[in-house]
C-alpha cells in the first residue's frame, strides 16, 4: 500500500514537471518549437555588440543587421562572419 502511494506521488510529481517545462518552452501541442513567438532577433532589426567586446568603437561601428535567425538561438549577420548569440549584443529597448 505504501509502496503504491510513493509510485502515484512520483508520477504526479513528474506530470508536474512535464507541464511546467512545456509552458515555459512557450509551446503547444499545435505549435512546433521552431515556431515559437518569444525570440530575442528577427531578421531585418540591428543588433549592437556589447562595447566590452569592441573597445574603441562607436555605437554605429557595433552594430550590425541579422541575415538570419538560427534553429539554436543564435543568429547570422550581414556585416560580421560568423554565429553569435544574444549574450554578445547590448539589451534590446
Amino acid at each position: 500500500m505504501l509502496g503504491g502511494l510513493a509510485l502515484a506521488a512520483g508520477a504526479f510529481g513528474a506530470t508536474g514537471a512535464y507541464l511546467t517545462k512545456k509552458k515555459r518552452m512557450g509551446t503547444s501541442e499545435r505549435e512546433s518549437p521552431g515556431k515559437r513567438s518569444d525570440v530575442w532577433a528577427r531578421p531585418g532589426m540591428t543588433v549592437t555588440f556589447r562595447a566590452e567586446l569592441m573597445p574603441g568603437r562607436d555605437r554605429d561601428e557595433r552594430t550590425a543587421r541579422v541575415k538570419e535567425l538560427l534553429p539554436s538561438g543564435r543568429v547570422l549577420l550581414h556585416e560580421v562572419a560568423g554565429e553569435h548569440a544574444e549574450k554578445e549584443f547590448d539589451p534590446i529597448r
